[in-house]
């Protein structure tokens, strides 16, 4: 449990962690008595039932994904037995519920859900793995790439980044090995990557590419990052419409945002011809870019993609 004070050390509300059987988890938020529930937030759920939807598979690696909610039920990848084909990487079980408890674990960053409710809106006939990050041992990204191979992935989206180089050395070398397409954000600092690195956006990977947040006009967002080398496209990814982990509507912005919308379009193409090569999908998703006649040269490598839903 975690008791929260104000100034004065009286107890103003508290958190606890609560289990129920081998698989469910929850955040409970108590009010100042630290007994009077005022509500619970899943931390782990058993996967829904359901069959595998077909279509292309499409690998998600952030926070977790909310799975248990309705609009992803009917767009998760399965196996013949109908169990879902997603991994928790940083807890290192088959639950990858949505939930970044690098801050402690009462005080989870939801992510993953509000992305990817992007990319199942603009990709409905994908199918979807989810990926819980492997923050703890950033080498398990190896892993986690080939798990996502071995899957059916042809496309990795990555809305998430680090300071550290050499917490992607295993990701690099694992994505290098085979015909996949990672899509990675530019970050959110307000800075050229190309100068100040963030990573994996900043690594010169053949099968990557690295998008940025534009607004509708084909300006750069404010605090998205870019790069003329290391930031490829920019995509309109500000105050869009998104699901967030309880189920609720919301709107949110960022290079973070931007992923699923190019990693959707990615899927769209490739839909078209899985027979391509990667090189070939990462040529026809550039080929769609072009300079913005509203941004300064060196912001991008390539371009801006108007509308991401007009291919």
């Amino acid at each position: 449990m975690l008791a929260i004070a104000d100034g004065s050390c009286r107890i103003q509300s508290g958190r606890a962690l609560r289990n129920e059987g081998e698989v469910w988890r929850f955040l409970d938020q108590l009010d100042g008595d630290l007994e009077t529930l005022r509500w619970s937030e899943t931390l782990q759920a058993p996967w829904p039932e359901g069959t595998d939807p077909g279509g292309l598979r499409v690998a998600f690696v952030d926070s977790g994904l909310a799975y248990d909610l309705e609009i992803f039920q009917d767009q998760l990848a399965r196996d013949a037995n109908g169990t879902p084909l997603g991994y928790d990487f940083w807890d290192l079980d088959p639950w990858p519920y949505d939930g970044d408890v690098a801050r402690g674990p009462f005080l989870p960053i939801r992510h993953g859900t509000a992305v990817a409710s992007v990319f199942v809106r603009e990709a409905p006939e994908a199918a979807l793995l989810p990926f819980r990050y492997p923050r703890p041992d950033m080498s398990r990204m190896g892993a986690l790439v080939e798990r996502a191979v071995k899957a059916g992935a042809r496309i990795l989206a990555m809305p998430l980044g680090s300071r550290k180089a050499d917490d992607w050395t295993a990701f690099a070398q694992a994505l290098e090995q085979h015909d996949i397409l990672a899509i990675v954000s530019a970050g959110n600092d307000g800075r050229d990557i190309d100068q100040d690195p963030v990573y994996p956006a900043s690594l010169d990977l053949e099968q990557m590419i690295t998008v940025t947040s534009a607004d509708g006009f084909g300006k750069l967002a404010e605090g998205s990052n870019w790069g003329g080398r290391h930031v490829d496209v920019m995509v309109p990814a500000e105050r869009l419409d998104i699901v967030d982990f309880r189920g609720a509507g919301g709107v949110a912005s960022g290079s973070s945002y931007a992923v699923p919308r190019l990693a959707a379009m990615a899927a769209r193409i490739l839909a078209t011809d899985p027979s391509m090569s990667i090189a070939e999908l990462k040529a026809q998703v550039l080929a769609r870019a072009a300079p913005s006649p509203f941004e300064r040269d060196g912001v991008l490598a390539v371009g801006w993609i108007p509308d991401p839903l007009a291919d």
